[in-house]
């Protein structure tokens, strides 16, 4: 089911099977995507990564991850755009920017505990009947209860990544920091770029990163820079040298030894790699 209003709100909710009609590999421009997986039969390639989720965790994607499914068991799909809901201009009011989207995570997830699964459930039910609404109060509605989803949704994520601990203060940075990154890997390499964004030291952030449990802020920086050239090297046709240019390194020979340094190979043994395994891929989503 989904909606389209007159000024392209778009919002869909659906239950994917084995016979999908392709959703998953084609997002919508600035669409933002929930995954929830019913049973562990699912197996996605995301960015050149094959992943395997469990039943009820939550997976959480951007119009620009790179998705093929390998095998499909039962999952729900939520799906909307900017003009639907804006995360960013509504922060103060779901606080899931820099967690469940736009962050430093290549793939950003979620369990729903045992405890927790009624509560999703219901919030589902109550989404299905009202996207059958015709007043005019629907597509509010509809927000608010999307609202919820992604409340209930960066509650679990601080939960389970050890945010509790944190103060909120300091919390609301780590995110804020994240949301840099994804605005300006591609110019900015450095720690103290964002630290001066941000107001801080950059021994304040890694501070804050240790408290969070998670990599440094250096860390953090270089694998969303390496995530993207994964991306590139994998998805486009682009020579590796406007690759290099694109991620904001003053010449192919830096961006080729960061790479090394990073995945263990040349950027274009990197390119041959993953498009060999795709050529060889049996609908399994096993190699040959």
């Amino acid at each position: 089911m989904e909606i389209t209003g007159k000024t392209n709100e778009y919002l869909l909710l659906e239950t994917l099977h084995a016979d999908y009609t392709g959703q998953l590999e084609s997002p919508r421009s600035q669409a933002l995507s929930i995954l929830w997986p019913l049973d562990d039969q699912t197996i996605l390639t995301i960015d050149t990564v094959r992943h395997q989720p469990e039943p009820h965790q939550l997976l959480f994607l951007t119009e620009f991850h790179r998705v093929k499914v390998e095998q499909l068991g039962q999952v729900r799909l939520l799906r909307f755009n900017r003009a639907f809901y804006c995360i960013i201009d509504h922060d103060t009011e779901v606080g899931c920017k820099g967690i469940l989207f736009f962050g430093a995570e290549d793939l950003p997830t979620v369990r729903i505990p045992e405890a927790e699964q009624r509560k999703f459930e219901l919030l589902w039910e109550v989404f299905l009947t009202e996207m059958k609404s015709s007043d005019h109060l629907q597509v509010a509605m509809l927000q608010m209860l999307l609202k919820r989803m992604l409340i209930l949704s960066t509650r679990l994520h601080k939960e389970q990544h050890q945010a509790e601990a944190m103060g909120q203060g300091q919390f609301d940075v780590i995110r804020e920091f994240n949301f840099l990154v994804e605005k300006h890997f591609r110019q900015k390499h450095k720690v103290a770029d964002y630290a001066a964004m941000l107001y801080k030291s950059p021994k304040t952030l890694s501070n804050y990163f240790a408290r969070y449990n998670q990599e440094t802020p250096l860390h953090m920086i270089q694998h969303r820079i390496l995530l993207e050239a994964h991306r590139l090297l994998a998805h486009s046709t682009l020579p590796v040298n406007e690759i290099a240019d694109q991620l904001g390194f003053a010449d192919v020979q830096a961006f080729s030894r960061f790479f090394r340094r990073k995945e263990g190979c040349a950027p274009s043994l990197y390119r041959e790699k993953t498009r060999t395994a795709g050529r060889n891929a049996n609908p399994a989503g096993n190699t040959a």
